[in-house]
């Protein structure tokens, strides 16, 4: 019998039980495809070894790593050695390595060349890299800005001359010994043979610790000026789904380089796992998944860094069956959830709704009309119909002009930027959004506007932040999302910025020049004809460089108008992403990446698919936002209620509507609205709202207590929305509550209209929170005008102002 060839059958029959057994599955999974990573492997040197990735997409849509368990062979055989993944050359030639496994096989191509001779390893290539994979170069460690116990190294390796000098010149060049290398303080230390703060971060014998002793060993030399540096970083493969807890996966790791060639970093690359409790990944880059979740892993080789999403399926959860979708948004939602056995909330009711969407798109609230005849309509179109209509309302435009005077810091400051420019600013922005300016229109208009403050408005852009750099920081932090300040000073640690990029992308905004105009306030913005930024290492006056893109062609050319067409044009992939995850964020109360101006590799988007769909939608629209919005507001996801028990854990995958404390300026607009008491603000007429301060530093007590935007930076994390002590005793006794439920006449025109105490109590209810009183907040409230029937009014204007401190007035449900 064990002569005899297994029938196919047979053989995907016994695969299966034992993958079943392995898995500790229930249940057998069949293989849909086998793929092989990376598709094709050169071989180019003797000793060059290459990891490759065999992975099963099983029926489930999850993936399982059979590298270690699918059958293989050669054909030719004798050119290459093959074990447990890892590819060795044996001469040179050409063969095709054969996996299969439960019926299905796929076949790598392979080539060898130059197996008989060796490489001399390099410094910027091995040394560097096998340091930052033992977290030398951190911050840290010996990466902190004075180093560490007197040695010092840049940091995650951006500067390799300055550490082959630290490492070989430094301290008398004690850290090496040339005669015998394997007492050199470099590896002593790293394996704790010599006493060692950072403690052991290299076994002696490990594959770091044998780059390190063979570069020692070659003589500890430079690499040449034209030495090749890596310019992308790959992983395979690019996503993995894992069923169950206790599921391993490993990950391969290849460096590209400029003539197209292609290293394996998988050994000198370092891992980190965004989420510990659901993923974890060990130094070799094996994943490990731990519970049902999502994880991100950060993979970074020298100054490159890239990552992958994890999904870990939950074990002994049923599926939650076919969830309703109202457009293409639900979709994208709805496939995450189904994955990962998620039940979102139920949709909120009518009330509820009503109140949040007119918050949400006006910042207003729904008048007793509006109630009524929302909750009485019977069109089961009506939640469509009435977001369209509040579409149109002018107040949309200015809720977004808020929104954009806080990032673009519309603030007087003195002679710096008087009030005359901040309310000329405000009023352009306004006066662009209401005429339907699109926003790409609008952002390289201001990022090109020459000319007066005062009659170009738009130039006061260049007014508020004079600083070249910051004047970088800010493009890029609020058109592209994206934090670039860390690459000032070193690479930047948890994403792909480089200090070459931070200085190519600020020499775009190096000839800007500012004059004073004949009013002392106004200021006259023009290009110089000369003005260079220098990189503080190189010491070289660096070329305008887009980010994450080619360097231009601008000689004779305008730097600001060629920055502007590349932002806004439909093909930047940062300018239609960030604004179309600012508008989720408006609206969801969290982005798709979160926060919305820090989309690093290591701050990965919960949906990215949905975000890329999202992006194209706002190119289709030609940056109409508004229709975003109104995608966005007829979900089922938007139009969810809270949290309930069985997915209170779930924030990310937007499976309830999470409630909002409102924005400040909006609460203080909605108590003004109700009571009908009009506020007074600075350089306003009585009765206009507060959403309408053109200037950051025209504030007031109650704006500031609750978190207004002082805009000082163009972070979105200046508007707080947490509540704190100080807001509730601001509510409970301040002149915004207590002081105008005093003064409003609304209960006393009410009781005039002969309406009895049930009417006017509804209607209160109706006007604050957008519901009926329950039964027994009703039964509470009757009782005490039983007791007390002389003072109906008193106690009406006390449950007044019981409704403006609660929860459901403060927060958007």
């Amino acid at each position: 019998m064990g002569n005899l060839k297994m029938r196919p059958f047979i053989q995907k029959a016994l695969f299966t039980l034992s993958f079943a057994i392995s898995t500790s599955s229930t249940f057998a999974l069949e293989i849909k495809e086998l793929i092989v990573y990376p598709n094709k492997i050169n071989l180019s040197h003797k000793g060059e070894e290459k990891h490759i990735l065999v992975q099963g997409l099983m029926s489930d849509g999850s993936m399982v790593d059979l590298t270690h368990t699918a059958k293989r062979s050669f054909k030719p055989s004798g050119l290459i050695s093959e074990k447990n993944g890892l590819l060795k050359p044996i001469k040179d030639g050409q063969t095709q390595l054969t996996f299969s496994a439960m019926g299905k096989s796929v076949v790598l191509p392979v080539e060898s060349k130059g197996s008989s001779a060796g490489r001399k390893l390099s410094f910027i290539q091995d040394i560097v890299p096998a340091l930052t994979r033992a977290g030398c170069n951190t911050g840290g460690c010996h990466g902190s800005s004075r180093g560490q116990d007197g040695f010092r190294l840049s940091l995650f390796g951006y500067d390799p001359d300055g550490d082959y000098f630290s490492i070989t010149r430094e301290s008398n060049g004690r850290r090496i010994q040339m005669a015998a290398p394997e007492k050199s303080l470099l590896l002593t230390k790293a394996d704790g043979t010599v006493q060692h703060t950072g403690g052991d971060l290299i076994k002696k014998g490990d594959r770091s610790y044998m780059k390190l002793l063979t570069w020692l060993k070659e003589g500890a030399h430079k690499d040449p000026k034209d030495v090749a540096e890596p310019e992308t970083l790959e992983v395979f493969p690019k996503k993995i789904i894992l069923n169950g807890k206790d599921k391993t996966h490993k990950l391969v790791v290849r460096a590209r380089y400029p003539d197209g060639t292609y290293r394996d970093v998988t050994d000198v690359s370092y891992f980190l796992s965004s989420n510990q409790q659901k993923v974890d990944v060990s130094p070799a880059g094996l994943i490990k998944s731990k519970q049902g979740g999502e994880a991100f892993i950060l993979i970074r080789m020298a100054t490159l860094t890239t990552g992958l999403p994890i999904i870990v399926i939950p074990e002994n959860k049923s599926d939650i069956g076919k969830l309703a979708s109202n457009n293409y948004i639900d979709t994208y939602l709805n496939a995450k959830l189904s994955k990962l056995k998620v039940k979102p909330s139920k949709l909120s009711d009518d009330k509820m709704f009503l109140r949040r969407v007119y918050l949400d798109i006006t910042g207003q609230l729904p008048s007793e009309k509006d109630f009524h005849d929302f909750v009485k309509d019977e069109n089961p179109h009506k939640r469509k119909i009435v977001i369209d209509q509040l579409l149109e309302k002018p107040e949309f435009i200015d809720l977004w002009a808020l929104k954009w005077a806080e990032l673009l810091q519309i603030r007087s400051e003195g002679n710096n930027f008087s009030y005359k420019s901040a309310l000329l600013y405000h009023n352009w922005l306004k006066q662009e959004l209401e005429a339907g300016t699109t926003i790409d229109v609008i952002v390289r208009n201001m990022l090109t506007s020459k000319g007066s403050t005062f009659k170009q408005p738009s130039t006061n852009y260049f007014q508020v932040e004079r600083d070249t750099l910051k004047r970088a920081e800010n493009v890029a932090q609020v058109f592209m999302g994206t934090r670039i300040q860390c690459a000032q000073c070193h690479n930047h640690p948890f994403d792909r910025w480089t200090q070459d990029d931070y200085y190519g992308f600020a020499a775009f905004f190096a000839r800007i020049g500012m004059k004073r105009g004949e009013d002392p306030r106004e200021y006259l913005i023009f290009d110089k004809t000369g003005g260079e930024t220098k990189h503080p290492v190189k010491k070289v006056n660096m070329k305008p460089k887009f980010l994450g893109g080619e360097t231009p062609v601008t000689k004779g050319a305008d730097r600001r108008i060629a920055l502007a067409n590349w932002l806004t044009d439909t093909k930047n992939p940062y300018f239609a992403r960030n604004l179309a995850n600012m508008i989720w964020a408006q609206y969801m109360g969290r982005g798709i990446v979160d926060p919305v101006d820090d989309q690093r590799l290591s701050n990965p988007a919960s949906h990215p698919d949905l975000l890329n769909e999202m992006s194209a939608k706002l190119v289709e629209y030609k940056f109409d936002f508004k229709k975003l919005v109104r995608d966005i507001c007829n979900t089922q996801a938007y139009q969810r209620a809270d949290v309930e028990a069985h997915n209170k854990d779930n924030d990310r995958l937007f499976a309830y509507k999470k409630p909002r404390r409102i924005k400040a300026e909006v609460l203080l607009d909605s108590i003004a609205q109700v009571t009908e008491v009009d506020s007074k603000f600075k350089g306003l007429p009585l009765g206009e709202k507060a959403i309408n301060i053109a200037d950051g530093t025209s504030s007031t007590y109650f704006l500031e207590t609750f978190g207004r935007a002082k805009r000082e930076t163009v972070c979105s994390c200046e508007v707080k929305s947490e509540p704190n002590l100080s807001q509730a005793l601001h509510l409970l006794n301040g002149e915004n509550t207590h002081g105008k439920v005093s003064r409003s006449k609304v209960v006393q025109t009410l009781l005039n209209e002969k309406k009895n105490f049930p009417e006017v109590l509804e209607l209160l209810f109706i006007r604050t929170i957008a519901r009926y009183p329950f039964e027994h907040e009703k039964k509470h409230i009757l009782g005490l005008v039983q007791e007390d029937k002389k003072n109906e009014k008193e106690i009406l204007n006390n449950v007044f102002w019981a409704l403006l401190n609660s929860k459901e007035f403060i927060f958007a449900l």
